[in-house]
C-alpha cells in the first residue's frame, strides 16, 4: 500500500528559523519529498536553499519547472513563481497572485491535494495573515493530512490559528515534535479507502494557478458576485465558501481569504490617499505659476483670484493629509490585540 510521500511546508514571517529548525531534524534517509513556500520579496534571489543546504544531509534545491520529482530531495520555490505539484512533475507559474503573494501556500497545498490525495501532508508554519488555511483545507478534502505548528510555538501565530480555524487538523504540535511526527508519518502505509474526487471548484482553481484561462475553464461558476472589487486589477470578486472560510476570486484569477482582503484594501486606501495628496498639491503649484504669468501679462485680477482658489486647494490637502496620518492597515490580527488592549484597560 502507498505510503505519504509529498509534504508541503509553508510559512510567512519567522520561516527562517522554523525552517531551519524543522529541516535539521530529519534523518539522511527521509523517505518523502518536501516542497518549500516561504513570502519573500519578488525583487531579491532567494538564499533559502542555500541556507537549508547546510544543515541537511538531504538534497535541497530551488525548483526548477518540469523537473521529475525525487524522494528525499528538498524543493525551494523561487521568488515570483507559484510552485505546484502533478503527478511525478515538479511544475513553475506566473499565474494571478493568491493572498497578496506569489509564490503563495494555497496554490502549493492545492496542488498537492489535486494531484496526491491521501499521499500528501500539509504543514502551516509560523506567518501573518492566513494564507496556507485554504490550501490545508483542500488537502482534508482529499483525505491527505492536515498538520500545523502550535501558535503558542510560532514567532508569529496567525497562520496557524487560521489554519486550526478553517480545518479539522490532524496534529498541532511544536517544531521540535515536528521531525518525530515527519519520521512516523511517512512509513505509515495509507489504509485503502475511497478517495474523495476533485471538485470541480479545485480542478479550476489548480488550472488558473497553472496559467490556463480561467474564464474558459468556468471561473464564473466558483460563487456568487460580490460588491467588491479585487484589489489588483480592479475586476468583480465572486464570494467564495468552503466550510467557514469565506474567499474571493476575480475571473483573471487573484484570490483573497477574507482577511488578505482586508488588509490590502485598508492599505490601498492609504496608497490612494498620497495620490490625492500629491494631485492637489501639484494643482495648487500650477495655479500659483499661472498667476504669477498672469501677473506678467497684467491681469492682477485673474491672479487674485487664482491664488484664493491655490488657498483652497493648499487647505484640502491638509485635510487629506490628516486622513492618511489616521488611515490604519487593518486585519483580524490586529482587531483582536486592539481588543485584548481595551478589554486590560
Amino acid at each position: 500500500m502507498p505510503k505519504p510521500d509529498i509534504i508541503v511546508i509553508g510559512a510567512s514571517a519567522g520561516g527562517l528559523r522554523a525552517f531551519e529548525t524543522l529541516i535539521s531534524q530529519l534523518p539522511p534517509d527521509f523517505p518523502a519529498a518536501i516542497f518549500i513556500v516561504w513570502h519573500i520579496s519578488p525583487d531579491y534571489p532567494s538564499l533559502l536553499s542555500q541556507i537549508l543546504g547546510r544543515i541537511t544531509p538531504l538534497s535541497v534545491t530551488q525548483a526548477v519547472d518540469q523537473e521529475p520529482i525525487r524522494s528525499g530531495h528538498i524543493y525551494v520555490a523561487p521568488p515570483d513563481h507559484h510552485l505546484l505539484v502533478e503527478p511525478g512533475t515538479v511544475r513553475l507559474s506566473r499565474g494571478p497572485k493568491e493572498n497578496r503573494f506569489r509564490p503563495a501556500v494555497d496554490v502549493l497545498f492545492r496542488s498537492a491535494a489535486w494531484s496526491y490525495s491521501t499521499r500528501a501532508i500539509g504543514i502551516v508554519l509560523t506567518g501573518s495573515l492566513d494564507d496556507g488555511a485554504a490550501g490545508l483545507y483542500a488537502i482534508k478534502e482529499r483525505g491527505g493530512i492536515a498538520i500545523v505548528q502550535d501558535p503558542l510555538d510560532a514567532m508569529h501565530p496567525s497562520m496557524p490559528r487560521a489554519a486550526l480555524q478553517a480545518v479539522e487538523v490532524d496534529y498541532c504540535l511544536p517544531l521540535s515534535k515536528m521531525g518525530a511526527l515527519l519520521g512516523d508519518l511517512v512509513h505509515k502505509e495509507i489504509p485503502e479507502q475511497e478517495k474523495n474526487p476533485v471538485s470541480e471548484k479545485m480542478d479550476i482553481e489548480v488550472g488558473v494557478a497553472r496559467e490556463d484561462n480561467g474564464l474558459e475553464m468556468g471561473i464564473m461558476k466558483l460563487g456568487d458576485l460580490s460588491p467588491f472589487t479585487c484589489p489588483e486589477c480592479h475586476g468583480v470578486l465572486l464570494q467564495l465558501k468552503e466550510g467557514n472560510l469565506l474567499r474571493f476570486r476575480c475571473h483573471t484569477g487573484h484570490a483573497y481569504s477574507l482577511n488578505s482582503l482586508l488588509a490590502e484594501v485598508t492599505q490601498s486606501i492609504e496608497e490612494m490617499l498620497w495620490g490625492g495628496i500629491r494631485t492637489i498639491e501639484e494643482s495648487e503649484m500650477l495655479m500659483k505659476h499661472t498667476a504669477k504669468h498672469l501677473r506678467e501679462m497684467n491681469e492682477p485680477e485673474a491672479a487674485d483670484l487664482l491664488l484664493q482658489k491655490a488657498e483652497d486647494a493648499e487647505r484640502r490637502a491638509k485635510l487629506v493629509r490628516q486622513a492618511v496620518m489616521s488611515n490604519e492597515v487593518l486585519s483580524q490580527d490586529n482587531l483582536a490585540e486592539e481588543l485584548k488592549l481595551t478589554e486590560e484597560i
